[in-house]
C-alpha cells in the first residue's frame, strides 16, 4: 500500500510537470543490472517453455505497474527516465556513486548521471551530454528566483566536447511547487522544470542538448 501510494504521488508530480511545459556469476546476478537483465531473461524463457500453447494477449502494463514491479525486484535506488526524442521510457538502477554523483544504468548499459537529481551527464544514448555546469543550481534547490549561466558540454561526432553556454532565468512555475529554469543561447531556447523536496530534485524535465533533447526523470527509490 505504501509503494502504491508513493507511485501514485510520483505520477501526480509528472502530471504537474507536464502541465507546466510543452557480467556473469552469482555476484553479477545480484547486482542492480543483473536483476534487471534476469527479469527480462525469465520472461523470454517462460514464453519458450510452452510453445505448443497458443499465445494469449497480455494486457500492457501501466507505467505505475512497471514502477511497482521494479521496486519489488530491485533493492537499489531507482529512477524512471523518459527520453522524449527516442520515444523510450526506462527504469534505471543506481550502479555507482562518487560523492553526490550517482550513475543510473539500464541492462543495456545506457546511463544517466545525476547530482541530487540534477542532470549532469548521459552515456550510451547517442548525442551524449558529457557534463553540465550550472550556476543556477543553488537557486533551483532553494526555490529562489534569479539568473545565471548554464554550460552544457556535448560530445560531438569527432568525440570531442563542445561547450554550449546559455543564460538562464529561474523562477516559480504556474503550478504550486514547480520551479522553472528558462535558458537562451546559440539560437536555442529551452525550459527545465523541477519539483524539489528538501533540496533534492525528485521529479524533473531537463534538456540534455540539441541532439538528445528532453529527459523526464522521476525518483522511484532515493
Amino acid at each position: 500500500m505504501i509503494r502504491a501510494t508513493k507511485i501514485a504521488m510520483l505520477a501526480g508530480m509528472i502530471a504537474t510537470l507536464a502541465g507546466c511545459s510543452n557480467e556473469s556469476g552469482d555476484e553479477a546476478g545480484a547486482s542492480p543490472l543483473g536483476i534487471l537483465a534476469r527479469t527480462a531473461t525469465q520472461v523470454v524463457a517462460e514464453r519458450r517453455a510452452t510453445p505448443e500453447q497458443p499465445a494469449t494477449p497480455t494486457p500492457a502494463r501501466t507505467a505505475e505497474q512497471a514502477a511497482a514491479e521494479a521496486l519489488r525486484v530491485n533493492p537499489a535506488p531507482l529512477i524512471r527516465a523518459g527520453f522524449e526524442s527516442l520515444g523510450q521510457t526506462q527504469i534505471m538502477a543506481m550502479t555507482g556513486q562518487n560523492g553526490a554523483m550517482r550513475t543510473y544504468m539500464t541492462s543495456s548499459q545506457q546511463a544517466v548521471i545525476l547530482r541530487g537529481g540534477m542532470l549532469s551527464g548521459t552515456r550510451g544514448l547517442g548525442n551524449d551530454l558529457s557534463v553540465t555546469e550550472a550556476q543556477t543550481e543553488a537557486l533551483i534547490r532553494t526555490g529562489r528566483s534569479g539568473s545565471g549561466q548554464r554550460v552544457l558540454r556535448i560530445y560531438s561526432g569527432d568525440g570531442l566536447e563542445r561547450p554550449l553556454q546559455f543564460t538562464c532565468q529561474v523562477g516559480p512555475g504556474p503550478a504550486p511547487g514547480v520551479t522553472i529554469e528558462t535558458c537562451n543561447g546559440h539560437g536555442a531556447r529551452f525550459q527545465n522544470n523541477y519539483i524539489v523536496q528538501n533540496g533534492q530534485i525528485m521529479v524533473s524535465r531537463q534538456w540534455a542538448g540539441p541532439g538528445l533533447g528532453y529527459i523526464t526523470i522521476e525518483t522511484l527509490r532515493p
